[in-house]
């Protein structure tokens, strides 16, 4: 998180204090950047032991369409997350992730070229190619899919007319139901923060 508002510091400083926004009429913004998924560090019992999932860094991207200045609606994909999911402190579980949101987003100064917002939106995440290891190795492992909400913040910060750089923050309510062997061994808490820096194109 240091290092990605370090880059918004810099990149503030170099843009020019002209509002770029009003320049452009197009509605549509396409960001390319990376995000780090970072889950609680507790997220529940499993089996009736203590249960961590650890952080994962991938590229993402998103399509945003602004009906009003302020207004807009967002769609965020990546490429997929790989998660190791560790049992008293022994990694029992690699699996990957898919979490794609869609959401709503409100900026309070639109023609400013610093911008910050906030948002809301809906989260799905499936998850799939869940493999055993260590006391697990050779287990049948299933991690159920999940619907949250997903709680959105962050600053737009104008390079040119048509560029933007962006740093942001959400919440995701994620929650999975473990399975291993068919049998149902408790829910994980995933529920993570994800950081992120993207660069964007309006066209």
């Amino acid at each position: 998180m240091r290092h990605l508002m370090l880059l918004a510091a810099g990149i503030a400083c170099a843009a020019a204090p002209t509002a770029f926004a009003a320049t452009v009429d197009s509605p549509w913004i396409v960001h390319v950047g990376a995000h780090v998924v970072d889950p609680t560090s507790h997220t529940g019992r499993l089996a009736g032991i203590h249960a961590s999932v650890d952080s994962s860094t991938r590229p993402t991207f998103s399509i945003e369409y602004r009906w009003s200045d302020a207004w807009s609606v967002e769609a965020l994909a990546a490429l997929p997350f790989r998660h190791d999911v560790s049992l008293a402190g022994s990694r029992a579980v690699r699996v990957k992730q898919l979490p794609p949101v869609v959401g709503v987003n409100y900026r309070f100064l639109p023609h400013a070229a610093v911008t910050p917002f906030v948002g809301a939106g809906v989260n799905y995440t499936h998850f799939f190619d869940a493999k055993g290891r260590g006391p697990l190795q050779g287990a049948d492992v299933d991690l159920g899919d999940s619907w949250g909400l997903a709680w959105h913040a962050g600053v737009d910060i104008a390079l040119a007319p048509r560029w933007v750089a962006t740093v942001d923050v959400r919440y995701m309510d994620i929650d999975s139901r473990v399975k291993v062997g068919g049998a149902r061994v408790g829910t994980a808490h995933i529920d993570p923060w994800v950081y992120g820096a993207s660069v964007g194109y309006r066209f």
